[in-house]
This record gives C-alpha cells, sequence and structure tokens, in this order.
C-alpha cells in the first residue's frame, strides 16, 4: 500500500503538471472574482470564504479522470483488481495520494488567496482548516464518478458532470463553518462536525461505490 501511494503520488505530480495546474487554476478563479464585483473590500471580505471554497472545490475537480484511467490506459488497472488485497483498500490509498498531490496544495494555497481577498486572520484560518478536513471527501467522491466514467475515453468532463452534485453538502457546511468562525468558536463547531461527518461517511461510500464500477466494467 506504501508503494502504490507513493507511485500514484508520483504519477499525480507528473501527469499534466500536477499540483501546479491546479494551484493556478485556483489563483486564477479567485483573481478575478474582483474585477467582476468592483473594489469594494467590505464585499470582498465578506464573499471570500464562499468565493475560496469554490474556486478550491473546481481546481479539484480538474485532475479527478486521471484516478483510474491512466491505470487504464497501461494495463495496471487489470492487476489492481485480480490482487488480494481488497479492492476498497486500493482505492481508498489511490484516494489519499490523489488528495495529497491535487488538494493538498490548495488547502496551502488558500491562506494567500485569502489576504487576496482582504478576509480577517480569523477568517483565513477557518477556511484552511475547513478545506482540509473537507477536500478529502472530494476525492472520494470523485474516485466514484472516476470509476464510472473508466470505460470512456474521454470522461473528463463527464466526471465533473457526475461529481459536483454530490460535492455540494461538502460546500455547503465548509463555507457555513467558515463563516461561522467569525462570529463565534460555539456556531463554529456545528457545521464543522458536519463538515468532519460527511468526510468520514464518503470515505466509506466512495471507495466502496467505485470498487463496484471497476468491477461492472471489467466484465
Amino acid at each position: 500500500m506504501i508503494a502504490l501511494f507513493l507511485r500514484d503520488l508520483k504519477l499525480s505530480l507528473r501527469a499534466g503538471g500536477g499540483a501546479l495546474i491546479g494551484v493556478l487554476f485556483f489563483l486564477t478563479v479567485v483573481a478575478v472574482i474582483p474585477f467582476g464585483v468592483g473594489p469594494d473590500m467590505a464585499l470582498l471580505a465578506r464573499i471570500g470564504p464562499a468565493i475560496v471554497w469554490i474556486g478550491a472545490l473546481l481546481a479539484a475537480l480538474l485532475g479527478l479522470d486521471r484516478l483510474f484511467q491512466a491505470d487504464r490506459d497501461d494495463g495496471a488497472l487489470d492487476p489492481l483488481l485480480m490482487q488480494e488485497t481488497p479492492l476498497v483498500l486500493t482505492i481508498l490509498v489511490k484516494c489519499l495520494a490523489h488528495w495529497t498531490a491535487t488538494c493538498l496544495p490548495l488547502v496551502m494555497a488558500s491562506p494567500l488567496l485569502g489576504l487576496f481577498m482582504n478576509m480577517s486572520e480569523k477568517a483565513i484560518g477557518a477556511v484552511m482548516l475547513t478545506l482540509f478536513v473537507g477536500s478529502p471527501a472530494i476525492a472520494f467522491i470523485g474516485a466514484a464518478g472516476a470509476a464510472v466514467a473508466v470505460v470512456l475515453p474521454r470522461g473528463g468532463l463527464l466526471v465533473s458532470i457526475l461529481v459536483l452534485p454530490m460535492t455540494i453538502p461538502v460546500l455547503i457546511f465548509g463555507v457555513s463553518a467558515s463563516y461561522a468562525a467569525v462570529s463565534g468558536p460555539g456556531s463554529f463547531l456545528t457545521p464543522f462536525f458536519y463538515l468532519v461527518a460527511l468526510t468520514l461517511f464518503f470515505a466509506v461510500i466512495g471507495p466502496l461505490a467505485a470498487a463496484m464500477a471497476l468491477r461492472n466494467s471489467s466484465d
């Protein structure tokens, strides 16, 4: 499992620019917002957590189509399906490698974009913490979508269409917790715990659904 994690981590970083492409897309999405809403600093600070979360969500969807497609193209998917290790555990490790290579750099870049959106220190810390806790759920959900689209030659857009509606609850509680952190720690904990629960829930459901989809696609 460690070897699989390191292999997928290297492939994610090499393919298509890896984390750099996601971070650049993240920066681009957030950077164009002030040009659309105007130079109102109070407005930017108010909508900042939502904009950062939306930008991170869209950037996290970029590399999902490569989660299983590269293994299918080079023939590595068949040995993964036939090995003695449970397929669910294999998919879980692949999701963790994808999150480390794609989503973790977005979390690390979020404080810089928070400053760009004139957010307070407390709001920046809350956004970074909620992204760190909630972004794994996006990877687990994306695994199911990538497994469904793995048989398609160009399933990148389809993966985003399948995954995006299912990530809405993660977005809602992530943004709610970020806004609540400014008003007080008591109101922050409730949406934050819901966000943790969603991540744990999809950590179980996502690999299971992906394993079923991969099994069906190989038949």
